[in-house]
């Protein structure tokens, strides 16, 4: 039927199930292909490298649609392309089987009652075999026939079954026929619920038939290349089937069809509810949503392919970024393509084209068995399973022997040739397909089995590879390791191990007994590192120490081979330390075998710690091995230091200037070892390899900065010379040495101590090598070419004298030293380029002390930012000490002038005493001149001649001068260089300070002056313009000072006062009793009136001052007196508590007290318990006359005191008067005939009175104020 006759027959759409509005006019598959889509998003091609997921394969419903072999020409399906061959290690991935019972079943159910030859297979949780006369056998999961649907009798009127599905739930079985029919039995009795007749054009077979995810529809395509909707319902007890066109056949023949399925899991995916079904006609794949209606999601065009090439697809859900979607699998020819279907948020549909997979043969069969592998059969009859992700073959089978049976002549379309349907039926990981008289199953092998397969074979190196992919999750086509990473590892590695002990004995057994050691060697050299390897990379050295290594010891050589595979392992660190034993006998078998050299590598790279450190050092003395013997020091015993002073002394003995040149290759090796141990420890590198813990780090630097510094070695002779390490190494390699020490001092920045190493190094080495006859000129270049680059740094800390800088600057410079001229020059550079102008004027000033142009190096100093305040001391000592002429003196004088005002803005105060001795004469003249210039610092100047204490005498005229500059570049200080400076005239000074408009300054001198009601009238003058705080302070100022003229004169002051009353008066009650204040305001006839509310305020607020004051004078008398009493009873404790001497003798005559019976004399004893004659104690004068009494003090203690600085000794005799009540308080004279019969209530009234007395005479001093 044409597609304009299908166009004109009404759709039969139950609007109640889709849930769609009525059309007048049905749409046809020709408006579907020409609507606009709804989305014009290009296919996106992602990288498939990112699936990963388990097994998610849905319920399978597929068809094989075989009919009899006698049909069509298979010549053309033969072709045959080379292969490419992958060398990863997969085995065997398929297992291959006979369903032997089925087999047989159905050659007997062929002879016995004629169900004739298989065509047509489905699976699901039963078989169903279609046959060549119309049966359909059905076998459970032991390959028991259940049952045996239709009769030959029906066979014979509808054909062969061509096609075959089962629903998902396995209670229906459709059953498509040559010659058009479709039937539906019950899978649970075997009745025939619905014969379709009518469901598509007459006259053509039934190519595919296949049930969806809804009960209720069905797929059929027939020969004729169209494709229908099946719809089956029951109305009334009644069972219908309606029957819709999707595709016709007169617009391209549709010659494969497939619906999407999806697991249980997977039922409410997005998708799903769109009932998606893929066509694949000989020109392009379309992708239809039957659900909710009737919409063309999807076309693709093959493109150039070969016209005799099938299309195939499948579709199967794929974790994709996280995400599980369906991807269709489809192709045509050589190259399997694939289609992402998925809805994004918004809820649009897409469909993304991923990335491609192109085999080498030509495709008849495709399908999936998991999420991630595909099995295809090409035109030669050879199934490939593939990994789809990293596009890998994992496994090919040739199944030409099995001879499928292939079907053409029921498609009608002459162009391709030929059709095979699919061969391959896949359910539950398996893959059944059949022959002619057999049916053949193909499932996937647990891991287990795959490594089984391999070990059958003997192919151990192929079975440990394939462990470890499982053990890594690197394997493809997994099967029965899913679950916890850490149970599926340990799993494999117990297998692992298993096949390492079976490989160990087999290549024990397999070594030839007889022949050359080569050949022993060669097997195993082959054998033994693929044991290490593997024990390695499932961390077991306890098995490869232990069962395997006494396993291996049965045999010398292989013993032989073991012990020297283990140094790459070592050297790369992947083996850390043997067992004692294994490290034992390697030693011995390398020292036996003259291979020292791999002992030392290797010793290097192990764990020290679990040796035998006394064995392993005395290997490495007598075989010379110092990378290893200084790597077991330093990490065995932590101890950098022995090595070096080793090595160093080996190298010392034959380093003297007469033999240095012609020492030894060994103690050249040497020597340059030792500059790189050094250079390693300041680093912080451990040598030869790694580094030095971090915690350990300084402590090892300072150790080397000290081991480098010493005075003398351990074990020094007489006649050794100081320093003798650094000597050493000097005279081994001067510049190589030094290099060592700039490439450490690189690193120094803010560490102190590190810096303070420095100086000292570098003070050694000029204490060492300069003036020192056995170092050449060449040498001390070298180090004056350090010096400088050190110098060079811009953050420099590196101190040399100036006679030294002037060394290295004329050897840098020197012209007739032809040696390392470009070195010195860049050298030199150096110096101008990071030391910028300070630098530059250094050479400079050198150059122009050469010449003896002293007023020069003046300019030197002012340029130069870093010394610019040196110049004071330099200009000072020219002019004042002896051994310059007097015509360089004078220059410098006159260029000194010259520059007195760059002088004077570097350091006024130092200008001022500079100035002050040496240009008393040209005082006023400076002055005069710094008077026209605009700047702060030039005010400064004239003023630290004048104040605090002059530095000269000089007239009232230029502390006036002072006062000029005061008033213009410092207002704020005018006022406090007239209260301490006394040498200026009034009058001159108020006519200053009136020119500036200083009215305070004016104040002030006024005040000064006398005139007090003019200061006054000066400050109302500022109280016309607002400044009315200036006014108070000062009013309160002068009250405070005249208050009795106040008290006489007030009518004056209180008429200017009216505004600011309240302020004015509150600062007065600080100078002027309260009763005198109310009774002159009072008396004033402005508040005489009756006006008093106006100061009411006032009032209530001196009464509320005056009670709070009294508040508080009561409060801090109570406290006072209860601290008063607190102090004198700590006091008279403290007094009287008994002191016990250290010694029984005096600590100043060293005699003791009780043999000087001639006199009286009395003994002090101090708190410290240090005792004293008074006799010996008053000759040290260490007794403190004041109000008829001495203060003593202990002479030892204060002795022991006597290094601190003025400054605190200043602060401890502040500190005495606090001090002075315990100390004393805590001594006592004592008559030498009492001794020690004392009472101890008795020396309270020897105790010292006057302190107690003196302590509370100023407390009632400071109660009363």
């Amino acid at each position: 039927m044409s597609l304009h006759k299908l166009s004109q027959l009404p759709f039969q759409i139950d609007d109640k199930e889709f849930d769609i509005p009525q059309v007048d006019t049905p749409p046809t598959l020709e408006s579907i292909l020409n609507e606009p889509e709804d989305e014009d998003e290009p296919f996106v091609l992602e990288d498939t490298c990112l699936l990963n997921t388990e097994n998610m394969d849905t319920h399978s419903c597929e068809t094989s649609s075989l009919a009899s072999s006698d049909s069509g020409d298979r010549t053309h399906l033969k072709r045959k392309r080379p292969m490419e061959t992958n060398s990863t290690v997969h085995g065997s991935v398929l297992r291959h089987s006979i369903l032997k019972g089925i087999s047989a079943q159905i050659v007997s159910a062929a002879d016995k009652v004629d169900a004739g030859l298989p065509t047509a297979i489905t699976v699901s949780n039963v078989i169903a075999v279609g046959t060549s006369h119309g049966l359909a056998l059905v076998f459970d999961h032991n390959q028991a026939l259940r049952l045996c649907l239709g009769t030959t009798a029906t066979g014979a009127e509808y054909g062969a079954v061509s096609a075959l599905s089962i629903n998902h739930d396995c209670t229906r079985l459709l059953c498509g026929f040559a010659k058009g029919q479709i039937t539906m039995w019950d899978l649970a009795n075997g009745k025939l619920l619905r014969t379709i007749t009518d469901a598509h054009p007459p006259g053509t077979a039934i190519l595919h038939v296949k049930f969806t995810d809804n009960p209720t529809l069905a797929i059929c395509n027939d020969s004729g290349g169209s494709v229908f909707e099946l719809s089956f319902r029951r109305v009334m007890g009644m069972r219908t089937c309606e029957s819709r066109c999707l595709f016709s056949g007169s617009k391209g023949e549709v010659c494969c069809v497939e619906p999407l399925h999806a697991a249980l899991e997977l039922k409410d995916h997005p998708i799903t509810q769109y009932c998606l079904l893929a066509m694949a006609s000989l020109t392009k794949i379309l992708v239809i949503g039957l659900k909710p209606s009737l919409k063309v999601w999807m076309t693709f065009p093959y493109g150039k392919t070969d016209p005799a090439s099938v299309p195939q697809l499948a579709w199967q859900f794929v974790a994709v970024q996280k995400a599980v979607n369906p991807i269709l699998a489809f192709c045509r020819g050589d190259t399997v393509h694939f289609l992402l279907v998925k809805k994004d948020e918004s809820g649009t549909i897409h469909v993304i084209k991923q990335r491609q997979l192109s085999l080498n043969s030509d495709l008849i069969s495709l399908a999936w068995i998991n999420s991630r592998t595909l099995v295809v059969m090409d035109s030669s009859e050879k199934v490939h399973v593939v990994d789809r992700p990293s596009q890998e073959e994992l496994e090919v089978l040739d199944l030409s022997e099995v001879q499928l049976v292939y079907n053409s002549s029921h498609f009608k379309s002459l162009a391709t040739g030929g059709n095979v349907s699919q061969a391959l039926v896949i359910s539950f990981q398996m893959i059944l397909f059949f022959s002619q008289q057999s049916v053949h199953i193909m499932t996937l092998r647990n891991w287990r089995e795959r490594v089984d397969h391999l070990l059958k074979q003997e192919k151990f190196l192929e079975a440990l590879s394939l462990a470890w992919s499982f053990h890594e999750g690197t394997a493809k086509a997994v099967l029965g390791l899913f679950g916890d990473p850490a149970k599926r590892k340990g799993l494999v590695a117990d297998k692992m191990v298993e096949i390492l002990f079976q490989y160990v004995d087999r290549s024990i057994k397999k070594c030839p007994e007889q022949g050359k050691i080569q050949v022993m060697e060669q097997h195993f050299q082959d054998m033994v590192p693929v044991m290490v390897d593997y024990c390695l990379l499932l961390q077991r050295t306890d098995l490869l120490f232990g069962q395997i290594y006494s396993r291996l010891l049965e045999n010398s050589v292989a013993k032989g081979v073991f012990l020297e595979s283990l140094e790459p392992y070592i050297l790369s660190e992947r083996i850390g330390c043997p067992t004692a034993p294994v490290m034992r006998d390697l030693l011995a078998y390398f020292q036996e075998n003259g291979m020292m050299e791999s002992v030392e590598n290797c010793l290097v790279h192990m764990d020290i710690t679990n040796l035998d450190i006394q064995q392993v050092v005395q290997m490495c003395w007598e075989n010379q091995l110092y990378d290893a013997m200084i790597y077991v020091f330093n990490s065995g015993m932590n101890d950098y230091i022995t090595p070096m002073e080793v090595q160093c002394n080996c190298v010392c003995v034959c380093c003297s200037t007469s033999i240095c040149s012609s020492l030894a290759d060994e103690q050249v090796v040497m020597g340059n070892k030792l500059l790189v141990y050094i250079s390693c420890c300041l680093a912080g590198r451990a040598y030869p390899i790694g580094d030095i813990p971090e915690d350990l780090v300084p402590l090892v630097k300072n150790q080397v900065f000290e081991f480098l510094i010493r005075l003398h070695s351990a074990e020094a002779s007489q006649d050794e010379e100081v320093y003798p390490y650094i000597h050493t190494l000097l005279h081994f390699d001067t510049r190589e040495f030094l290099n060592v020490l700039a490439l450490t001092f690189e690193d120094f920045k803010n560490d102190k101590q590190a810096l303070e190493y420095q100086q000292r190094i570098v003070d050694i080495l000029l204490k060492v090598m300069v003036d020192n006859p056995d170092f050449t000129p060449s040498q001390v270049g070298c180090l004056f070419t350090f010096l400088a680059r050190q110098l060079a740094k811009p953050d420099n800390s590196l101190f040399v004298n100036r006679k030294l800088f002037d060394q290295v600057l004329e050897y840098l410079s020197s012209p007739d030293d032809d040696s390392r001229h470009t070195e010195r020059q860049q050298v030199l550079l150096e110096l101008l380029q990071v030391g910028g102008v300070h630098f530059y004027v250094i050479i400079c000033e050198f150059m122009y002390e050469k010449k003896h142009l002293y007023d020069k190096i003046i300019d030197c100093y002012l340029k130069d930012p870093l010394r610019k305040e040196e110049i004071f001391n330099y200009i000072h000592n020219i002019l004042s000490m002896p051994g310059y002429s007097a015509e360089e003196k004078r220059s410098v004088w006159d260029k000194t002038l010259l520059h007195v005002q760059e002088l004077v803005t570097t350091d006024p105060a130092k200008s001022a005493e500079l100035v002050a001795v040496h240009f008393t004469n040209e005082v006023h003249q400076i002055i005069s001149n710094l008077q026209v210039t605009d700047s702060f610092s030039f005010s400064l100047f004239p003023r630290e001649i004048l104040h605090p204490q002059p530095l000269l005498r000089s007239g009232p005229d230029l502390h006036e001068q002072l006062v000029g500059l005061l008033c213009r570049f410092s207002p704020q200080q005018v006022i406090d260089f007239l209260k301490t400076s006394q040498d200026y005239r009034l009058e001159e000074t108020i006519q200053i300070v009136q020119q500036h408009q200083l009215h305070e300054a004016k104040a002030f001198l006024l005040e000064k002056k006398g005139d007090i009601q003019g200061a006054f009238q000066v400050l109302l003058q500022v109280r016309e313009n607002r400044n009315y705080s200036l006014i108070v302070q000062y009013t309160v100022a002068v009250l405070a000072q005249f208050s009795a003229m106040f008290i006489t004169e007030s009518s004056l002051f209180l008429s200017v006062l009216k505004e600011f009353t309240m302020q004015v008066l509150n600062s007065m009650s600080s100078f002027i009793a309260l009763p005198a204040i109310i009774h002159r305001i009072l008396q004033d006839p402005v508040y005489g009136t009756g006006k008093l509310a106006e100061i009411q305020g006032l009032i209530l607020g001196m009464l509320d001052t005056f009670n709070y004051e009294q508040t508080l004078l009561e409060t801090t008398t109570s406290l006072l007196n209860h601290d008063l009493h607190w102090s004198l009873s700590h006091l008279r404790a403290a007094v009287s508590r008994g002191l016990h001497p250290r010694q029984d003798h005096c600590n100043i005559c060293l005699q003791q007290y009780r043999r000087r019976q001639e006199g009286e004399d009395e003994i002090i004893i101090f708190s410290c318990g240090h005792l004293y004659h008074c006799q010996c104690l008053q000759r040290k004068e260490q007794g403190v006359a004041g109000l008829g009494h001495h203060s003593w003090s202990c002479y030892k203690c204060t002795s022991s005191q006597g290094r601190r600085s003025t400054d605190q000794n200043t602060m401890e005799t502040g500190r005495g008067r606090s001090a002075s009540l315990a100390q004393v308080s805590q001594m006592y004279k004592l008559n030498v005939e009492k001794k020690w019969e004392i009472d101890p209530f008795f020396p309270s009234a020897q105790i010292t009175v006057y302190v107690r007395n003196a302590l509370i005479k100023h407390i009632q001093r400071t109660t009363v104020t």
